[in-house]
């Protein structure tokens, strides 16, 4: 399948498998393969991966799927809060991953979407096609999958332009300063582990979340976090960096169990509750909540009860 890309002024002076990387959601070394197999022509032309696109410039991809990579449909239960030919948005719950990778082949959030749906995009990956977003494994709450390319695309500049609104509920070490504000602390990969994401860095992006604090215990706080941004871990790396990270977040935080009384936590808590977008064929704006898990809401019973025992 060939898919036509126009490059315009915001995109000028890239690289063209960085580029390419970046609006088709495939690996730079997905795009490299399919330059140096011809699969990709720039103004009609076979150019190299380092040319450096221009505005104007017209790149058409022959996407292929490679040899025994398949994603495999799984019957596994998961909750749809709207479903239509061209989009799913799910409510996925912690513990489930995204799609296959190192680790788990299957099992995930793809494969159950690959035995729901009729067909699914071609685009974004062979184990991930139609995945405009993703949210971490042990992350709880609202994703949206494209179901055909032209949603997929759609959505994808959409999240470019940072219309999608996304309202993310954290339990964080510690209290706020302020009862709100924003951060805006620039992130790129951590000079010292490149698995870990930081506001230290050579090479860093803008990122920006606003936030407020919606209840206050003992030692937590179950905040409010509003993306304008998306970089990789932004909302754990942000209150990390200030010195009050997410609950139970093993990466940046270490803080696996809660107050004095040692309250256990099994995993980050962390919860996107709201998605809202633009339907890429209606038009129509949708919007979707999901309310705090049954985990989240434990561990904050759990801190109120201490409030009240220690008070």
């Amino acid at each position: 399948m060939a898919v036509e890309f126009l490059v315009t002024e915001p995109d000028k002076g890239q690289r063209l498998d960085v580029y390419l990387a970046s609006t088709t959601r495939l690996t730079r070394s997905q795009v490299n393969k399919l330059i140096k197999d011809g699969h990709v022509l720039l103004n009609g032309q076979v150019v190299g991966q380092g040319y450096k696109i221009r505005v104007g410039d017209m790149a058409i991809v022959e996407t292929q799927q490679p040899e025994g990579c398949e994603l495999t449909p799984e019957e596994i239960t998961i909750n749809v809060p709207y479903e239509d030919a061209h989009l799913i948005v799910v409510d996925k719950p912690a513990g489930l991953p995204m799609y296959p990778g190192a680790g788990h082949n299957g099992g995930t959030l793809m494969n159950a979407v690959r035995y729901r749906a009729a067909s699914l995009a071609a685009i974004g990956g062979p184990l991930r096609p139609g995945v405009v977003h993703r949210i971490d494994k042990d992350t709880s709450g609202l994703v949206v999958v494209a179901l055909d390319d032209a949603s997929y695309y759609d959505l994808v500049e959409q999240f470019k332009r940072r219309t999608i609104k996304r309202r993310y509920l954290a339990l964080i070490y510690g209290s706020m300063k302020t009862p709100e504000g924003q951060i805006t602390l620039p992130i790129g990969r951590s000079k010292t582990d490149r698995k870990k994401m930081s506001t230290v860095s050579d090479r860093t992006k803008p990122a920006v979340t606003a936030w407020q604090t919606l209840r206050q215990f003992k030692g937590a706080s179950l905040v409010e976090a509003v993306l304008s941004t998306g970089r990789t871990h932004q909302i754990r790396v942000h209150f990390s960096a200030l010195g009050h990270p997410v609950l139970g977040d093993r990466t940046y935080g270490l803080k696996t169990h809660a107050t004095r009384d040692k309250i256990a936590v099994a995993r980050q808590m962390l919860h996107a509750a709201s998605l809202g977008f633009i339907h890429p064929v209606t038009g129509q704006y949708l919007e979707f909540e999901s309310k705090l898990p049954a985990d989240m809401e434990y561990i904050c019973s759990l801190l109120e009860a201490e409030c009240y025992n220690s008070g």
